[in-house]
């Protein structure tokens, strides 16, 4: 007789794409069936065909699966093909890239690799359970934007166009933030050729027209608690509050010159005659000329780019408008004083895409004149200024007396604390650096540390007023995405789709804080004694609080110490005579199992002593799974993560540096067993290192070698 469990397992093995010439699936079928009992056990040549996924449905449907093992390719192959129904639980075992294309065929190694990942999948799948979705009560519709400039009001106005009910709130009287102050726009439509009229009165009316939208100005927000779906905002307004709830937050607070009281050397402060651009511009709106020249100008204009920006003692950044504001003013000067030589001194003149048009059609001014240069020198004789510049086109220095200076400021975000949100981890957004919102940029572009809290405009990196509209577009799709992600119970990103989330075993909490400390998210408040109070909607689904906790008792439904546990005692250990090792391998999910399924693609063949197992992130390694694979008799451990640091590319932010600082904890438990250090050992790969995994397996496996196999072997 079967036991339950073993009446709902199906297990499915594709012959497919080399398989059946690297292993015998027969035999392999014969050893798992017999191993693990199970109501349906099958080898098919193509799974992954209408045919084999209609013979795995059709066996669900008759025999009420809700466990499917199946050995094919990789999972992050063919995701629409196999079964999804939310009661079933499917394990893909990678038998194509990590097995059938990376190891030689037909091998005693081989047939044991895939053995092992089989018994692995299906261990798995018999200590998880299908995850029930967390889904808040009245989960709310309406975004909330903070700001009212042109990144706010688009938002505002995609939002409603896309149905949503929105509250805009704006600390100023009046909307259009610093557009308000602009005399024209940089150019943003064809023929990119003249500074264009201001479009954000437009802007302004249309959306004070738009039914769908509240706003609230000379308002700011006094406190925002709760989760994605589920935030309450309070806002102080002309000295009252106001409480309403919103399911996602745009945070649209745009930006701020870069102070110039700093550019001293530049000669802000020092020289009258030394200005910046946005003086410039509200002279040119106000038409206040005779400010700025007091007696009719006859040597000249001088900008100077860069000031403060590019420069690791300011600002190191570009701050990506500066340049093309500089070719719009000088128009401005060129039709006040048609006659006025206008001068440029640049460290590099960018204008990407269509601005490059504009740039072509400003140097035709036959009195401009524009040179790359390092200001070293500016003075002030009467009311001529004198500036000196090295390193120019011509190579030599060259001296330019002019009647007015103006500085090109860089761009400096504002500051994201007027969210004022109730987390424990803080008030704001957390910035990686110069204030700019945290998150993996290169895949998530508007998403911060803050889950349902997206950043659009130039308060989420610098950019003109045409990028900041588009952006804004792109933030507000975010936001109704993770409404409706969170009305299903399913995680927003990067796991988009994970409907399973971390369930705590209370009564064996210590207080100890670390989950609350450690979560990149903000998924956990605490109360004073420290215990954690979880926000479900705020979590990625990373499980770095599942590798925090001591004391094991952070769990999701099929993401756990018990099944992964169960998979290490899965794995055939080799007694101390067969000469053979087994490497345990923790992987990471988003770089380093991308990067092991390249390697198999380009057939670069590795040890077969290493065994696999993907998590969610490297951070969320526990440190029970290190001392269970030691005692189990594993030989050494590798955590494999996304690469961190200033470039890095985790995709759960800290998690790869977490992982490195527990590592240290992990060689305390070696200790503690009487083992080497180097047992456990910590790399961090790009997903494009593929070809580095060879080399990486063998100089580690060259270690265990010398160091000789774990003599918990057999105990």
């Amino acid at each position: 007789m079967k036991d339950d469990v073993s009446a709902t397992l199906g297990i499915y093995l594709c012959t497919g794409c080399g398989i059946h010439v690297a292993i015998n699936a027969d035999a392999l079928q014969e050893s798992i069936c017999k191993a693990f009992p199970a109501a349906t056990c099958r080898t098919h040549p193509a799974l992954c065909s209408e045919q084999g996924t209609h013979t795995i449905w059709e066996d669900v449907r008759q025999n009420r699966l809700d466990k499917i093992v199946i050995g094919a390719c990789s999972p992050r192959i063919h995701t629409d093909r196999f079964p999804a129904d939310p009661t079933t639980i499917v394990e893909r075992v990678n038998l194509r890239e990590q097995v059938a294309w990376c190891q030689p065929p037909g091998t005693e190694d081989t047939r044991a690799l895939a053995e092992d990942l089989m018994k692995m999948g299906i261990t798995r799948v018999l200590a998880s359970q299908a995850p029930l979705p967390y889904i808040p009560d009245n989960v709310s519709d309406t975004i909330l934007i903070v700001g009212g400039g042109i990144s706010g009001i688009t938002a505002a106005l995609e939002a409603a166009r896309a149905g949503r009910q929105v509250l805009l709130v704006e600390k100023e009287a009046i909307l259009g933030g610093r557009m308000n102050h602009l005399h024209q726009q940089i150019p943003f439509l064809q023929p990119y050729c003249s500074p264009v009229q201001p479009i954000i009165g437009d802007k302004v009316r249309e959306l004070l027209a738009e039914e769908r939208v509240t706003i609230l100005t000379s308002a700011e927000i006094d406190h925002l608690s709760g989760q994605p779906g589920d935030f309450t905002v309070t806002i102080r307004q002309h000295g009252s509050l106001h409480t309403f709830r919103a399911g996602a937050i745009v945070m649209a607070t745009g930006w701020k010159p870069y102070d110039p009281a700093n550019l001293e050397h530049l000669g802000y402060g020092r020289l009258r005659s030394v200005i910046t651009q946005p003086d410039l511009e509200n002279c040119a709106r106000e038409d206040h000329w005779d400010q700025l020249f007091p007696k009719n100008p006859v040597h000249g204009v001088l900008f100077i780019q860069c000031a403060g920006s590019r420069d690791p003692r300011h600002l190191p950044y570009c701050s990506n408008y500066c340049c093309a504001t500089t070719l719009k003013q000088t128009t401005y000067l060129r039709k006040k004083y048609p006659g006025l030589p206008i001068y440029v001194i640049y460290k590099d003149l960018r204008t990407p895409g269509h601005l490059e048009q504009f740039y072509q059609h400003i140097q035709q001014d036959e009195l401009l004149f524009m040179t790359k240069g390092d200001v070293t020198d500016i003075t002030e004789n009467g009311d001529v200024i004198t500036v000196k510049a090295d390193k120019t086109l011509f190579g030599e220095s060259i001296v330019v007396d002019v009647d007015l200076v103006v500085l090109a400021t860089g761009m400096v975000p504002s500051n994201t604390s007027e969210l004022n949100l109730t987390y424990r981890q803080g008030k704001g957004l957390p910035d990686l650096k110069y204030g700019f919102p945290d998150s993996h940029f290169i895949c998530f572009p508007y998403e911060t540390r803050r889950t349902g809290i997206y950043a659009a405009g130039a308060c989420r990196a610098p950019m003109d007023s045409a990028s900041c509209m588009e952006d804004a577009g792109g933030a507000v799709l975010k936001a109704i995405q993770c409404i409706e992600a969170i009305k299903r119970g399913e995680a927003v990103h990067p796991r988009s789709g994970d409907r399973s989330w971390p369930e705590l075993y209370m009564q064996r909490c210590t207080d100890c804080k670390r989950c609350t400390e450690e979560c990149p998210f903000g998924a956990y408040d605490e109360t004073p004694k420290g215990t954690p109070l979880p926000h479900p909607t705020r979590c990625r689904r990373c499980g770095i609080c599942l590798g925090a906790c001591p004391e094991r008792i952070i769990n999701f439904s099929d993401f756990s110490i018990d099944n992964v546990s169960a998979m290490i005692k899965a794995v055939g250990i080799p007694d101390e005579f067969e000469e053979k090792y087994r490497i345990l391998a923790f992987v990471c999910e988003n770089d380093a199992y991308p990067a092991f399924d390249m390697a198999g693609q380009k057939r670069l063949q590795y040890d077969p002593s290493v065994r696999i197992i993907p998590v969610r992130c490297i951070g969320s390694v526990n440190r029970i799974w290190i001392t269970d694979a030691l005692s189990r008799g594993f030989d050494g451990i590798l955590l494999i993560g996304c690469r961190p640091g200033e470039d890095y590319q985790c995709h759960f932010i800290q998690g790869s540096e977490l992982a490195q600082q527990r590592a240290e904890n992990f060689k305390e438990a070696l200790q503690t067993m009487m083992l080497e250090p180097e047992r456990i050992r910590m790399e961090f790969i790009e997903i494009t290192d593929c070809d580095k995994i060879p080399t990486l397996i063998r100089d580690y496996l060259e270690t265990i070698k010398r160091i000789g196999p774990n003599p918990f072997k057999g105990i």
